[in-house]
C-alpha cells in the first residue's frame, strides 16, 4: 500500500479528519456539560468578588461631584488657604449639588475624611437656600464667615486628598491606619484602634473553638467508628441533630441555658458547686461564645474524623499490641497518624466557619463577642458604607486563603479527607 493512501471511513471521509471532528464534538459536549456550573460560579462567586473589589477601591464620588473644584485645585500647593478661584469653583459645584439635593452625600463622604465637615457644609447649604451668598463680591470672604473651619487649611486638604479616583484608604482603615497630609501611612490614635482588636479577637475565638471541637469531636468520632452499628447510628443522630434545627433557635436555647437564672446555673447550685448568691456569669462574655459555637460547629469536626476512622482496620491496633506496645503507644504510633487527614479537614473547616460567624457571638457573647464579621454587617446595614464593608470582606477572604495556603504548604491539601 502506498504511503500516500489514506484510510477512509464508510462515508468516504478520511479517518484522520473524522477522528478530529469526533474529538471536537466531544470537547463541545464536555464544555456544555460544565457550562451551567461555570455560569453559576461566575454569577455567584467571581462577579460579586469583582464588584466588592471595585467598590473597595473606587473613590470617584467626590471627584464627580466637584469637577470645577478639582480642576482649579491643580495649581494649589496645599500649604495655605486656596485662592478665590478655588472657593468660587467649590461654591458653584456645591450649589449645583444643593439644587439636585445631593449635597448630603458629599457631606457624609467628606466627614469621613475630616470630622466636622458635614456640619459646616450644612451651614453653607442654608446660606445658599436663603440666597444669602452674593456672587458679585468675594466668595472666599463670605464662605470663611459662615464657619471658622472654612479658614482652616486642613479641611481643604481633606478635599484634595479625595482627588485620586482609586484609593487604598478603606483597607488602611480596616487596620486602624490612614494616609496623612504628606501621603505617609500613619496609625490612628490608640483610643480609636478598634479594628485590630476585632481581628485578634476573631482569630482567638476561632482558634479556641477549633481546639475545643477537636478535643470533643475526636473521642465522639472514635466511638462512632468502633461501636456496633445500632449504637453508632443512634450516636450519629445525636451528632446530626443540630443540623435539623435553626441556628437562631440553637442560639436562643443557649441564651436560656447559660443565663444566671438558667438551667446550667440551677444545676450547679443544686449539686452544691456554687452558692445561689454567687452564680457565675456565662452570658455576654467569651465563655458563652465558646460553649455555643463549639456545640454548633462540633458536627463539622466529627464527620471528617469519622469518615477517616471508619476506613482504619481494627486489626492494626491488635497487631501493635501483639508486638509488645501498650494501648497508648499503639494508639499514638499507629492509629493517630492515620487520622491526621481527618483532623486537618475538620480543623480547617471549623476554623474557617468560626472566622465568619457573627450571629451567635453577637447574641451570646455581647460586646466581648463582637467579631470582624459583625463590623462588616454593621457597615452594610447601618452606616451603608458598602465600600468599607467590601474592603473588610475582602481582607477576611484573603485571610482565609492565606490560612488555606499555609495548610497546603505544611500538611498538603491532597491529604484532606472529607469522606
Amino acid at each position: 500500500m502506498s504511503s500516500e493512501t489514506k484510510i477512509l471511513t464508510t462515508d468516504g471521509v478520511p479517518l484522520e479528519v473524522s477522528l478530529k471532528k469526533a474529538e471536537k464534538r466531544n470537547k463541545i459536549k464536555a464544555f456544555l456539560l460544565v457550562a451551567p456550573l461555570l455560569l453559576f460560579l461566575l454569577i455567584t462567586y467571581i462577579f460579586p468578588i469583582g464588584e466588592m473589589f471595585t467598590r473597595s477601591i473606587d473613590d470617584r464620588m467626590v471627584t464627580n461631584m466637584l469637577p470645577k473644584t478639582f480642576a482649579s485645585m491643580e495649581k494649589w500647593d496645599g500649604k495655605e488657604l486656596p485662592s478665590e478661584e478655588v472657593y468660587r469653583s467649590f461654591y458653584e459645584d456645591y450649589k449645583i449639588l444643593a439644587e439636585k439635593k445631593e449635597h448630603g452625600k458629599l457631606g457624609q463622604r467628606l466627614n469621613k475624611e475630616k470630622n466636622g465637615f458635614n456640619s459646616i457644609l450644612k451651614r453653607l447649604f442654608r446660606k445658599i437656600k436663603r440666597n444669602q451668598i452674593d456672587e458679585t463680591v468675594s466668595i472666599k470672604e463670605q464662605i470663611n464667615k459662615i464657619h471658622r473651619n472654612f479658614t482652616k487649611v486642613e479641611y481643604w486638604q481633606a478635599i484634595k486628598r479625595t482627588a485620586p479616583p482609586y484609593t487604598i484608604n478603606k483597607y488602611l482603615k480596616g487596620m486602624d491606619m490612614y494616609l496623612d497630609e504628606d501621603g505617609n501611612v500613619a496609625q490612628v490614635s490608640e483610643d480609636r484602634r478598634i479594628h485590630r482588636i476585632l481581628w485578634l479577637r476573631t482569630l482567638e475565638i476561632a482558634l479556641f473553638v477549633t481546639i475545643f471541637c477537636f478535643l470533643m469531636g475526636y473521642p465522639i468520632a472514635h466511638l462512632l467508628a468502633t461501636l456496633p452499628m445500632k449504637y453508632s447510628n443512634l450516636l450519629m443522630i445525636c451528632v446530626l441533630l443540630p443540623f435539623w434545627t435553626s441556628l437562631l433557635v440553637r442560639t436562643a436555647s443557649w441564651m436560656i441555658l447559660l443565663q444566671q437564672q438558667g438551667l446550667v446555673n440551677d444545676f450547679f447550685v443544686m449539686i452544691g458547686l456554687v452558692a445561689d448568691n454567687n452564680r457565675p456569669e456565662m452570658m455576654y462574655n467569651k465563655v458563652g461564645t465558646y460553649v455555643a459555637m463549639t456545640q454548633i460547629l462540633l458536627p463539622f469536626m466529627v464527620l471528617p474524623l469519622y469518615s477517616v476512622m471508619k476506613t482504619i482496620s481494627p486489626s492494626l491496633m491488635r497487631a501493635g499490641k501483639s508486638l509488645g506496645g501498650t494501648p497508648f503507644v499503639a494508639f499514638w504510633k499507629i492509629y493517630f497518624p492515620l487520622t491526621i487527614p481527618g483532623i486537618g479537614a475538620g480543623c480547617l473547616l471549623v476554623f474557617i466557619l468560626a472566622i465568619g460567624y457573627y450571629i451567635t457571638p453577637a447574641l451570646v457573647g455581647g460586646a466581648s463577642g463582637t467579631l470582624i464579621s459583625n463590623q462588616i454587617a454593621f457597615h452594610m446595614k447601618q452606616t451603608l458604607d458598602w465600600s468599607f464593608a467590601s474592603a473588610m470582606g475582602l481582607m477576611l477572604l484573603t485571610g482565609v486563603l492565606v490560612i488555606y495556603w499555609i495548610y497546603n504548604k505544611l500538611v498538603g491539601v491532597d491529604n484532606i479527607k472529607l469522606g
